[in-house]
């Protein structure tokens, strides 16, 4: 396992941050393309992507590129338009995005692409909402094979597709693509009661292309600092070792963002304690 820190969770420049992350005993990097970072409509686009290339190499940290920036195509409404948005030019604005996210992966050797489903915003019926979501999400699965880049699916609280069972509807739906896989948050299973959950995470190790790592408490979507829950971490860190999970364990608290200094130092202490990270104290970052 590679423990991970998420570029939504730094209130200021990532790329800033990554020796002090590295510094701390973190591996890997999730990164979220935004308005400030690695935007693919940015005229400075090319030059960002090679400096990144160049920093993550030179600190051997592996990275994932996560797609979930709040505004990036919609300045107004959170997260939208979506694969399941009802119009059809607004689920292709997505998958034009999603496509272009499967490109940085590719520029930035990411092991994946991190994707969900959407909020319901209209009346649509089920059998409605699973057509759009599998119409729009082809195109851009039939994308990721070609270029054999693995997209780690999230089932998200609030979203369409928010459990590990309709995670399994849609791969089913989808025909079993080799590379779609399954994103895991840690907070999220417990918060949609996927439990037993170290016992529900061992079964599905083995569809694993990345986590996010956060605490939570039963049934409330509140990403918290690990200890900050009810979750049982050492469990869990066992289920992944036993299934050989050799990806990111990416923390991500975007809340505790205007904290993140705090939040990673604390975070790689509670990783070393729990033997998924060894490295020396941190020190202050110079940022």
């Amino acid at each position: 396992m590679k423990p991970g820190w998420s570029t939504n969770s730094i209130d200021g420049d990532p790329h800033a941050a990554l020796p002090w992350l590295a510094d701390l005993g973190f591996a890997s990097l999730a990164i979220t393309p935004d308005h400030q970072l690695l935007n693919p409509f940015a005229t400075n686009y090319a030059e960002e992507v090679l400096t990144w290339q160049r920093s993550l190499e030179s600190r051997a940290f592996a990275c994932v590129v996560e797609t979930g920036a709040r505004h990036l195509l919609d300045p107004f409404q959170k997260h939208e338009p979506t694969l399941l948005s009802a119009a059809s030019s607004d689920r292709a604005r997505r998958g034009d995005f999603l496509r272009r996210a499967i490109d940085l992966a590719i520029a930035l050797g990411a092991s994946c692409v991190s994707l969900w489903s959407g909020v319901v915003r209209d009346a649509a019926v089920d059998a409605q909402l699973w057509e759009r979501l599998c119409e729009s999400l082809k195109p851009v699965v039939d994308y990721a094979e070609e270029r054999r880049m693995p997209l780690g699916f999230e089932p998200e609280p609030g979203m369409f597709v928010d459990t590990l069972a309709r995670f399994d509807e849609l791969r089913d739906r989808l025909g079993y693509p080799p590379h779609f896989r399954l994103t895991i948050d840690t907070g999220h299973m417990e918060c949609m009661g996927e439990w037993p959950l170290a016992a529900t995470l061992r079964e599905r190790v083995a569809d694993l292309v990345n986590v996010h790592l956060d605490d939570m408490r039963p049934c409330i979507h509140e990403h918290l600092p690990l200890g900050g829950g009810i979750l049982d971490f050492p469990p869990l860190f066992a289920a992944l070792r036993e299934g050989n999970y050799t990806g990111g364990i990416h923390t991500e608290l975007p809340r505790q963002a205007h904290r993140w200094v705090t939040e990673a130092s604390q975070t790689a202490a509670f990783l070393r304690r729990l033997g998924v990270s060894s490295v020396a104290a941190p020190r202050q970052p110079t940022l």
